[in-house]
């Protein structure tokens, strides 16, 4: 038997307190990688400590650039990355399959240094996410892409140039490496249906710091003019909306009461709506918002969408509302046709959940039964952590590794706000059988 992490929280148990967030993983990972298109030594601030972080750092080590990382006393990061004139181009197979934001290196790596090796990538388990728009908008460019033994294999012979790009979706990951190829490439790139999101704009400013010329950040229409050269900076980390979107949910679904810090509120404008639909109060100022619920939620109908959208990555939240909320849901997945995999785990906990496609009706409890789950990807397993406190005693969630993976001090956070949670020693996974 294989050994899992486990964490068990103790049900029925109300969130109550201040939690603060740091900077946001999904910009974080990408801006490490943004470092490499600036010989010398950049810092990106505010970081998260997770694993997934380690994994981007380790990448990095291996294309040539020196990694160090600093840890501040409020939990957050600096990672120190000198980059050397002279860039290594393969993205190993097996750093790459553990974490799929490493995907986002090869446009650095094409402009950089005219050809890039990147192994396919790997990541959570929550669906297709193939790689199309990343190598159709590099081709455009001038780059010739194609792929052997697990390995996408891309060169520019003669430079990257300027083209106009059209994504088919508004892809965060394409609209990335494009736009990170982009700011040294020979000329005009225009990339139209643009991913918007927050983490973009984070991305846009500190290129922008670095010398990149770049009109359009947050719309869905971005211009780059290449230049030269860039220069190293040292940015912050914009602040995570999915830590914070998750603690806010957890309030509404506990009956809590939870102010959390390090986070524009605007970032989450329709998250919040919702729960105020389903009777949270809500307050907000620039950095910080909080969530109170006297009561048993209403019902309430959610649909993910790009970004302004709901998140995809808080629909575990939305259906953790949902079980618990007075009434029926209909939630809709629009991103990820894999989400849904974690809804058996939350009918183990006594939800009432059916699935049809990329819809979810979900008739609501009072309260949950305990029970032992397991975690099938970052924000599923923080989910299932927080309806196991809308049971009537201990749930225990293994596979609790990918919950670190997104949560800097999961437990830690628990306790502060008020809930019996503890990590537990690494305990026999008897869903693992030898072959």
């Amino acid at each position: 038997m294989a050994d899992v992490d486990v964490i068990r929280v103790a049900g029925p148990a109300r969130l109550n307190g201040t939690v603060g967030v740091v900077g946001a993983k999904n910009s974080a990972l990408k801006l490490m990688a943004a470092a490499l298109l600036a010989e010398g030594g950049s810092a990106v601030t505010n970081v998260p400590r997770i694993t997934d972080i380690a994994l981007m750092g380790e990448v990095l080590r291996r294309l040539g650039a020196d990694v160090r990382f600093d840890t501040a006393l409020d939990g957050s990061g600096t990672v120190e990355i000198g980059v050397p004139a002279t860039l290594h181009h393969e993205a190993d197979y097996d750093l790459v399959r553990r974490l799929r934001a490493s995907i986002c290196v090869l446009g650095p790596l094409l402009a950089r240094t005219g050809k890039a090796r990147v192994a396919h990538p790997g990541g959570d388990a929550i669906g297709s996410r193939g790689l199309d728009m990343h190598v159709g908008g590099l081709a455009r460019m001038g780059a010739e892409i194609g792929s052997e033994h697990g390995f996408v294999l891309a060169e520019a012979p003669f430079g990257l140039r300027g083209a106009e790009i059209w994504l088919d979706f508004p892809s965060v990951g394409a609209t990335e490496n494009l736009l990170m190829a982009a700011v040294l490439a020979k000329g005009v790139t225009e990339i139209d249906n643009a991913a918007r999101e927050p983490e973009i704009v984070d991305i846009c400013r500190m290129l922008t710091e670095m010398g990149a010329r770049i009109d359009g950040a947050g719309t869905s229409k971005l211009t780059i003019e290449g230049v030269d050269a860039l220069q190293p900076v040292r940015h912050a980390t914009v602040g995570d909306r999915i830590v914070a979107g998750t603690w806010a949910f957890g309030a509404a679904m506990t009956q809590g009461d939870v102010t959390v810090t390090g986070i524009d509120p605007h970032f989450l404008d329709i998250a919040l709506d919702k729960i105020a639909q389903a009777g949270g109060l809500i307050e907000t100022r620039p950095d910080a918002l909080r969530v109170q619920m006297d009561q048993r939620p209403r019902a309430v109908d959610v649909v993910t969408l790009p970004y302004p959208g709901f998140a995809t990555d808080l629909l575990p939240m939305a259906i953790g509302l949902a079980v618990v909320s007075d009434g029926v849901s209909m939630i809709t997945e629009n991103i990820f046709d894999g989400r849904f995999m974690f809804v058996q785990e939350m009918v183990r906990l006594g939800a009432e959940i059916k699935t049809d496609g990329h819809h979810a009706v979900v008739r609501g409890r009072p309260l949950l039964s305990s029970a032992e789950v397991r975690a099938t990807d970052i924000r599923a397993g923080a989910g299932l952590a927080i309806a196991g406190l809308c049971t009537d005693g201990p749930t225990t969630v293994r596979h609790a590794h990918h919950i670190d993976r997104g949560y800097p001090d999961f437990v830690a956070d628990l306790r502060a706000l008020g809930v019996t949670a503890e990590r537990l020693e690494a305990l026999p996974d008897p869903e693992y059988t030898f072959e």
